[in-house]
């Protein structure tokens, strides 16, 4: 039994998380809450622990200790079929690469999971042909990965994660591949899209300028929240362990 229940407001909260990868230790006791409609920005170096914690908090990885919950329902008691659920019904994913079928359009990607989900192929296809045009690649939509720029498929990748319209999208450094141009433009489109949606959105970054698109951002060193660098803009509000 938990000692108490996570804030009503928290759509994502963990307690005393820890996890190792292989004996070495990756998350070190880390509690954390992510209130609804959010966009969240975990930052720190490479090897601190982000893609870790986003893997506890999204169900991909279970937790070695400590507790994970989503919407008030525990995730760390959940079993593997349970968590292929949750993440399967509620949640979306972008990560550095796009992974996009290459036999596939564009549209036929962002409508796979849609499809896949049990909705119909036309409210798929609909639904997949908006959130390109949303991301401003609807004239990518006939063309299939190899035929596309790399910024063009992580939009498309992003419009994949957006379309079934989850709960709360996990973003693990979605830029990294990018030029600047290109991850102020990706970023920027993925928090719009989330802020305008009401979703969801935890953003993982070893870039700290980036985390200017946040309405939050929390650091991460050695696997414990850390006091995390002053905002580089105007806008984004920067909390300490604990909240």
């Amino acid at each position: 039994m938990s000692a108490a229940a996570p804030p009503d407001n928290d759509v994502l909260w963990a307690r005393g998380v820890v996890k190792s990868h292989h004996g070495t230790p990756a998350l070190r006791g880390v509690s954390l809450g992510v209130r609804e409609g959010e966009v969240l920005a975990v930052t720190g170096p490479r090897g601190s622990g982000k893609s870790t914690l986003l893997a506890c908090l999204s169900a991909l990885l279970p937790v070695d200790e400590g507790e994970v919950w989503f919407n008030s329902s525990p995730v760390h008691t959940l079993s593997r079929a349970g968590r292929e659920r949750l993440r399967r019904e509620r949640f979306g994913f972008v990560g550095s690469e796009p992974h996009l079928v290459p036999e596939l359009t564009a549209r036929e990607n962002v409508a796979l999971p849609l499809l896949l989900a049990g909705a119909g192929h036309k409210a798929a296809y609909t639904a997949a042909t908006e959130w390109l045009e949303r991301l401003d690649v609807g004239d990518c939509a006939r063309l299939r990965p190899a035929e596309l720029q790399q910024s063009h498929r992580q939009r498309i990748a992003v419009a994949r994660a957006l379309a079934p319209m989850p709960t709360v999208v996990f973003a693990d450094d979605p830029t990294a591949p990018l030029h600047r141009e290109a991850q102020d433009q990706v970023l920027r489109i993925l928090a719009s899209a989330a802020r305008s949606h009401r979703l969801t959105l935890v953003l993982a970054t070893h870039d700290p300028d980036l985390a200017r698109f946040a309405d939050r951002t929390v650091a991460l060193a050695d696997g414990r929240l850390a006091t995390p660098p002053p905002p580089v803009l105007n806008g984004a509000k920067t909390v300490t362990a604990g909240r």
